[in-house]
């Protein structure tokens, strides 16, 4: 009798819980988006910092990339959700070009390299869903030209460029 009790207390706690809210989508998910072809993944690893995220308070995190046979082991700040949390775990490379899955971060969407200048020193990331999309840079801040390519980018893939800040 006392576990039912218990069951029927825990029962009705769990009713009051709110579910996590749905990350609302920076871009419409039924536009047009497109990933980098050439990419190659040895110097895109390494250590990035986020220059502008549609998640307030992120920019200036770190993410390290350390890249790990058909991947990266990933470490940082993960900047996809509605806060910044910690960004741990594995992204392999699943393409066609600079298109990876990761097993935890960036609530296990696919995410996708949308640009980045040919010398790696800025690379813009986004989702088919629009949940994320960010800028990250090799040292901050990011040199001006760059970032202003950047924010094309996110604009031409659908994106609300005034969501996404520094």
């Amino acid at each position: 009798m006392r576990r039912l009790i218990w069951a029927a207390v825990l029962a009705l706690a769990a009713c009051g819980q709110k579910p996590a809210p749905e990350p609302v989508a920076l871009r419409d998910p039924k536009g047009w988006i497109s990933s980098a072809v050439l990419f190659d993944p040895a110097r895109f690893a390494g250590t990035w910092y986020v220059a502008a995220s549609g998640v307030p308070g992120c920019a200036g995190a770190r993410q390290d990339w350390v890249q790990d046979g058909q991947g990266w082991r990933l470490s940082g700040t993960d900047c996809s959700g509605g806060r910044a949390m910690t960004a741990s775990g594995r992204v392999a490379l699943t393409g066609p070009g600079a298109r990876f899955t990761p097993d935890s971060a960036f609530g296990r969407e696919p995410v996708w390299v949308l640009w980045m200048d040919q010398d790696y020193r800025v690379a813009v990331l986004g989702t088919p869903s629009g949940h994320f999309g960010m800028v990250l840079s090799r040292s901050l801040p990011p040199r001006g030209d760059l970032m202003n390519a950047a924010r094309e980018v996110l604009d031409f893939n659908g994106y609300d460029v005034r969501r996404i800040t520094r």
